[in-house]
């Protein structure tokens, strides 16, 4: 750990057993406001530059409290789902849906942490104040139950049908006779798999989607900054 992270870990779980500082971690990590534009490239530094930041996206995120876990003797392993920004259930600005409809396949990171003889979901991607603009912030965590994801499992037909949607083709990559979808979850124990892994998936991205992922996410975290003002003057 950087002396920024072991820091911040010393002050969330000072006086506190393990799950408290399990709970505590969690929530000052999920209240780190959600942000597209600072999402670093490299995962051994993502966690002291979401600190130093004071936001960041799910990638960071999770990254952080994959290390702090471990520091409470915890198993945990990363959990990587695909799925579309164009969710229904957000109360996007019509702007900004035309361009959700238009994105590529999103990869989306949280943790999966032994409890016991289980392996829960843990997802702290969302802060508090987005659950006014539809997202499912995960809030009030007793330290040993499921969450929920904090975005939409992908599969394959729905998959298929947004590419039918848009080039006419099917997915990229899927093999037909394995009857696990490739875009399941996938778990990875090594941070070394989920870079392997995250690199190829978006390495196929064409140059024109990479503009309108430029585009979005500007747009995106533009119109996060309002739902927080709203939020707190409220």
């Amino acid at each position: 750990m950087t002396s920024l992270v072991n820091d911040a870990f010393a002050e969330w779980t000072e006086g506190l057993d393990t799950r408290q500082s399990m709970i505590s971690v969690f929530s000052h990590i999920r209240d780190i406001p959600y942000s597209l534009r600072i999402s670093p490239s490299n995962p051994e530094t993502s966690p002291e530059l979401l600190l130093a930041a004071g936001k960041g996206s799910c990638g960071p995120k999770h990254y952080l409290l994959a290390e702090m876990f471990r520091k409470l003797n915890l198993h945990v392993v990363y959990a990587t789902i695909a799925f579309l920004w164009n969710d229904p259930d957000l109360h996007y600005p019509p702007e900004l849906r035309k361009l959700a409809k238009r994105l590529p396949v999103a990869y989306h990171l949280a943790c999966r942490v032994q409890v016991g003889c289980r392996w829960i979901l843990i997802d702290a991607t969302w802060d508090r104040p987005l659950a006014k603009a539809g997202f499912p912030v995960n809030d009030h965590w007793d330290g040993y139950s499921e969450m929920r994801w904090a975005v939409k499992l992908l599969n394959s037909d729905a998959l298929t049908a947004f590419c039918h949607r848009l080039t006419d083709k099917p997915g990229r990559g899927q093999d037909k006779g394995d009857p696990r979808s490739p875009y399941d979850e996938k778990d990875h124990w090594q941070l070394e798999d989920r870079t392997r892994f995250y690199t190829e998936k978006v390495g196929s991205r064409t140059p024109d989607e990479m503009m309108r992922m430029a585009r979005f996410y500007k747009e995106f975290d533009e119109w996060l900054v309002d739902v927080r003002k709203d939020e707190y003057q409220r």
